[in-house]
Formats: C-alpha cells, sequence, structure tokens
C-alpha cells in the first residue's frame, strides 16, 4: 500500500498535468467537442478530478483552502475566456458548475476519511 508522503509525490504531477490542460482546454479559441458530454458535464468533471487529485497532492491544506483556490481558479477561466481574440463565452453557470463539482467531490472525501461509527458533528 502506498504510503501518503509516497501518494502525494506521486498526485503533485498529477494534480499539476490536471490543472494545465484543463486550463488549455478552457482557453483554446476551438476547443475538442465532445457531444456525448454538455458543456457543464465537461466543467463538472474537470473540477472535480482537480478537487480529488488536489487532495491528495496537498494532503496538509485544508479541504476549505483546495475547494477556495480551485473555485477561483474556474472564475479566472471564465475571466480569460471573455478575451475576444479567444472567441470564447464567459458564462456564470460553468463557474456554478465547477464550484458544485468541487464541493461534492471535498465533501465526499471528507465523509470518506471520518472514522467509522462517528457522525460528522463529533
Amino acid at each position: 500500500m502506498l504510503r501518503r508522503t509516497n501518494l502525494a509525490k506521486i498526485a503533485l504531477p498529477v494534480f499539476w498535468l490536471c490543472v494545465i490542460g484543463a486550463v488549455t482546454l478552457a482557453l483554446l479559441p476551438h476547443p475538442p467537442h465532445f457531444k456525448e458530454l454538455g458543456d457543464k458535464i465537461q466543467h463538472m468533471l474537470a473540477f472535480g478530478t482537480m478537487a480529488l487529485v488536489g487532495c491528495f497532492a496537498f494532503p496538509k491544506m485544508s479541504k476549505v483552502r483546495i475547494g477556495e483556490r480551485l473555485s477561483f481558479l474556474g472564475a479566472l477561466v471564465e475571466v480569460a475566456q471573455s478575451i475576444p481574440a479567444l472567441h470564447r463565452d464567459c458564462d456564470i453557470r460553468d463557474w456554478i458548475a465547477d464550484t458544485v463539482a468541487i464541493v461534492v467531490v471535498l465533501v465526499l472525501l471528507h465523509l470518506w476519511r471520518l472514522p467509522r461509527g462517528e457522525s460528522p458533528a463529533s
């Protein structure tokens, strides 16, 4: 079984590859389209994945801070997409989808890591 430090060493470059890939695809003037997946689902998959991998990449950072920073990244992407030369659309609903996915993943991870038999309020 992988120890936490080894997992973090693996997760850190994977996290940054996910971030670079997601931002690159978000800022391409003509990104590839996956017709079977809607735009919001693509946003949720990207930011949910970054949240999941981010928790393993930064094990000492609080989930709230990880969520806050990833949500801010989503907002920055939307602002950048408003640049006319990119021929992209800035849509607050995309940022909301990003943030919802981040929160859902972080809450699920929090619940998964709770010791068995304890409630979240304990």
